[in-house]
């Protein structure tokens, strides 16, 4: 019981799309018809600019917290239980529920369940992530390249296999989730980051 109530509280908090919500109650616009139709803090930073896109990060980030501090004080303190839970909130955000079970690419999400039981590997995937994308502009190869490290991170650091593994599943999903993006780059034709500073008041 204790597992799919993990399970259901992962898998809602992480279906709540930040990205439309924050972009829609403050801009009045759906995120979703602009840029690469994504509703992660990427395209909303080339949508509308930085200030938008750190609201949807932390609001990103903190579902995935939240969600497990959730099933570790009031469901189990069982790592693997709480580790159901993280899945699901990496597949309500990827899958959501409330998105007719479309989403984004789980970075931010997978940064928080990270943050939540391995901050000194969470910190360094992050470093690798904002160094990567200073030197390429590539939001898309930096995620892949911060992801494929993650597990590394993890294992170095002397974490227990339960955590080393799914430290490797998110990485899997979230490169999974890229393959469009690296099929771009391969290719000459994927976008780097710019902030984006579109004029809202034609749109209501």
């Amino acid at each position: 019981m204790s597992v799919v109530l993990a399970i259901l509280i992962g898998y809602l908090l992480g279906s709540i799309p930040c990205g439309l919500i924050f972009v829609r109650a403050v801009c009045g616009i759906d995120i979703r018809e602009y840029g690469s139709h994504n509703i992660g803090a990427t395209n909303v930073f080339r949508t509308v600019g930085a200030r938008m896109a750190s609201f949807v990060l932390l609001g990103d980030i903190g579902k995935g917290m939240l969600a497990l501090w959730l099933t570790e004080n009031f469901v189990s303190q069982d790592v693997r239980v709480q580790l159901c839970c993280a899945a699901a909130a990496i597949l309500g955000h990827s899958f959501s529920l409330f998105l007719h079970f479309k989403g984004g690419r789980g970075v931010a999400t997978g940064l928080g369940i990270l943050l939540y039981f391995m901050p000194d590997v969470s910190v360094f995937c992050l470093t690798v992530w904002i160094a990567t994308v200073f030197v390429t502009r590539y939001v898309s190869l930096s995620s892949v390249i911060a992801a494929f490290l993650a597990p590394l991170a993890a294992w170095y650091r002397g974490y227990n296999a339960w955590l080393i593994g799914f430290t490797a599943l998110i990485a899997l999903v979230v490169i999974i989730r890229h393959y469009d993006n690296m099929v771009r780059l391969k290719n000459g034709k994927e976008s780097k980051i710019k902030e984006g500073h579109l004029n809202f008041r034609h749109h209501g």
